[in-house]
């Protein structure tokens, strides 16, 4: 299976000299769900920011190491940061809805990237939506506001607001970390569908989460990369100790 993304030999510590990423050495492959498990503080969130750059926001950090996007350093000079976070996007814990309608929501990231025509706007919406499973809640209400949604309405919204852009990766920090069991469900469902076109990279809310859906699991502790296997492997029988004891609660 082709490789999308590469972490090579990366380190990263915080302004304050925490230490977040230890020799992070990784492969993502293309079109798998793909999951970044482990206890707080392992390095996950980190980890996951610094592979569309968001880690550039943090100020006095440090960074030694790379990041490949199909084999061109993210970090490079040469790459263009936003065009970056078009293919590589990110929706995070909280649902984030813009103000205005579910409709310009969707066309917010289009417009600025320079789509107009109105055909084409209207078709990335219904397909935006249709492949984050809220297409049938909302298509009589696109001109309503975003904010009238309900919590897990707006996670799969900020979810098809990414999706609309097309990107080659998606980011998936804890997105249903407050959404009640059903909601939950349906956005898992709607993974399922999206890594056929996809590549997907998922911090889960539990590791229950992570057994479920991980096609491929990586297991962060205390900033180390401590082994990666396939899922279901992973989560029945793990090859460390420091991986079983936290699959099985001993701590975590």
């Amino acid at each position: 299976m082709a490789t999308k993304l590469s972490v090579r030999n990366l380190y990263f510590t915080y302004a304050d000299g925490t230490a977040a990423l230890h020799n992070i050495n990784l492969d993502i492959h293309e079109k798998e769900l793909f999951v970044l498990f482990g206890p707080a503080r392992g390095g996950k969130t980190t980890l996951l920011r610094l592979f569309n750059r968001l880690s550039d926001l943090l100020e006095g950090a440090q960074r030694q190491g790379a990041v490949l996007l199909d084999g061109t350093d993210v970090f490079a000079n040469s790459v263009d940061v936003f065009d970056l976070r078009r293919r590589v996007s990110m929706v995070f814990a909280l649902p984030t809805p813009l103000p205005g309608s579910i409709y310009d929501n969707l066309t917010y990231g289009l417009k600025m990237a320079g789509i107009r025509d109105k055909a084409l706007l209207d078709a990335r919406v219904e397909q935006a939506l249709q492949q984050a499973a809220l297409w049938d809640e909302v298509k009589d209400r696109l001109d309503k506001s975003a904010f009238a949604l309900s919590g897990g309405q707006q996670q799969r919204l900020c979810l098809a607001r990414s999706l609309a852009l097309e990107p080659e990766v998606i980011l998936l920090d804890n997105p249903t970390s407050g959404l009640d069991p059903l909601s939950t469900a349906t956005v898992e469902q709607s993974l399922a569908e999206l890594k056929r076109r996809y590549t997907i990279v998922l911090v889960p809310h539990s590791v229950q989460q992570a057994a479920r859906v991980a096609d491929r699991a990586a297991f962060l502790l205390d900033g180390e990369l401590v082994e990666v296997a396939p899922g279901r492997e992973m989560f029945l029988n793990p090859s460390e100790k420091r991986t079983e004891d936290y699959i099985t609660g001993r701590f975590g």
